[in-house]
């Protein structure tokens, strides 16, 4: 193989740019050529690709965001926009792909190994960690610190004004980030989408605190809980046990995949990055590279695409047990 192109594809991560760091010096290092694609499978339709070299990827490996940009592509879910997207490929005689993404940016290079047998290792960006095949994902852990921080602000001023707060954080269908920042954060209770928290339970909680002289208390909510959004689960609360308590609810949102990476996402990044080319110039197709148990291995797509990665029990157990 003596041409490789690498893309970013679906929400952004901090860390994606030291993951196509690692990726272009790898195929320096190994005298391979390597292209950057603009926009993920747009760019990849409308030929916006270019050659990179080490200069490319200079001081890049602290920012946040992706410098080739992300989209997500509508056009590349038809057989049309994939034939564009072929032609353009064979234009730039380009012969495997890395691709850096999610759920969504393996089952569209599944798709199109299937019909046109171009050979990609992708490498899990996506800030949710809902990727199976890999411990941790690229992104994770900035995000998780960034909701840290908010949380650790929010309560000082929950313990101000005898607030309870409901911090609400990204994970549509994962909890990962809620476990997480809600543990350091020392959250009375984290609401996720894998386990089903009922409005009692967290009434319940509550009360306890109360009972325990408790003045104040973080809620975190996954934005995708069975129970609803923070502000949906406030609601529900507020009518079991009146208005008389003061509640306030802040959704953290998209600064949450944003900033400049962590040490452990710059580091993970790398190291997914030139595993993915080294797997790809090494004849891997159709996988994912990750690190399970410090140890680089590569997951199929499908896998990766169809099995669910659960939350360890034992985080849900600390939370309860920690609260009290």
């Amino acid at each position: 193989m003596k041409r490789v192109a690498v893309f970013t594809s679906g929400g952004d991560a901090p860390g994606m740019n030291a993951c196509i760091r690692a990726v272009v010096r790898g195929a320096v290092y190994h005298g391979v050529e390597v292209f950057g694609i603009r926009r993920g499978y747009n760019g990849m339709i409308n030929g916006d690709i270019f050659q990179m070299t080490s200069h490319s990827v200079s001081n890049i490996v602290q920012r946040g965001g992706t410098i080739l940009k992300s989209a997500r592509s509508r056009e590349f879910m038809t057989p049309e926009g994939r034939k564009k997207a072929y032609e353009q490929i064979q234009k730039f005689g380009i012969e495997g792909l890395v691709a850096i993404g999610g759920n969504g940016t393996f089952t569209g290079a599944t798709i199109f190994f299937d019909e046109f047998g171009i050979p990609t290792v992708g490498a899990p960006g996506t800030i949710d960690n809902d990727l199976y095949g890999t411990d941790h994902t690229i992104g994770f852990d900035t995000a998780v610190n960034t909701a840290l921080e908010a949380i650790d602000k929010i309560r000082d001023t929950a313990d101000s004004h005898d607030r309870i707060f409901f911090i609400e954080v990204m994970g549509r269908d994962s909890g990962y980030i809620a476990i997480q920042s809600g543990i350091a954060g020392g959250a009375e209770l984290v609401m996720v989408p894998e386990v089903l928290t009922p409005i009692s339970e967290v009434v319940e909680t509550l009360k306890q605190g109360w009972d325990r002289q408790k003045s104040s208390s973080i809620i975190v909510v996954a934005e995708g809980d069975e129970e609803g959004n923070a502000t949906e689960v406030a609601e529900k609360i507020s009518r079991q046990i009146g208005t008389e308590i003061d509640m306030r609810v802040t959704t953290l949102g998209h600064i949450q995949r944003g900033g400049i990476p962590t040490a452990y996402d710059r580091i993970l990044a790398s190291r997914l990055g030139l595993g993915a080319l080294e797997g790809l110039l090494h004849g891997q197709k159709n996988v994912m590279a990750g690190v399970v148990n410090n140890e680089l291995v590569y997951t199929p797509f499908r896998d990766t695409i169809r099995l669910p990665k659960p939350i360890n029990e034992d985080l849900l157990r600390m939370v309860k047990i920690l609260s009290v």
